[in-house]
């Protein structure tokens, strides 16, 4: 099946609150998942809420990578997007190791499907 692009939602549970508050860590992840996945980053915005979590994105020459934060309940939510042939998952894989993530859920979506495949292709996978 020949897409346009590959989106993965990714839910990490269980990590570690302190590293989800930590605004240079979290930047330091996404950006180090950008280089795992060999995406061009061309802009970025990063925000920490009072009292706590972060919020971030990266603007990629393929799409995007985002994430968002909620300490208080050890989850993050992130957003991987990429287009042609980048693979984004090795990105999900360094920002949940480097948030101690104990449970991973992954949405995969293939975006960009010819008309006549119809709708959105959606796989839902635990990971590792």
């Amino acid at each position: 099946m020949e897409t346009l692009a590959k989106h993965l939602l990714v839910e990490l549970h269980d990590c570690d609150a302190a590293l989800l508050d930590d605004l240079p860590h979290m930047t330091a992840l996404l950006k180090a998942g950008a280089a795992a996945a060999r995406a061009t980053i061309v802009g970025e915005a990063f925000h920490r809420y009072a009292p706590h979590g972060v919020t971030g994105v990266l603007v990629l020459e393929e799409s995007h990578f985002s994430v968002h934060t909620w300490p208080e309940a050890s989850y993050a939510a992130l957003d991987f997007y990429t287009c042609g042939s980048l693979d984004p998952e090795p990105a999900a894989r360094i920002v949940a190791e480097g948030v101690k993530a104990q449970a991973v859920t992954l949405l995969e979506v293939a975006r960009g499907l010819p008309r006549a495949e119809g709708g959105l292709s959606l796989a839902r996978r635990s990971a590792w």
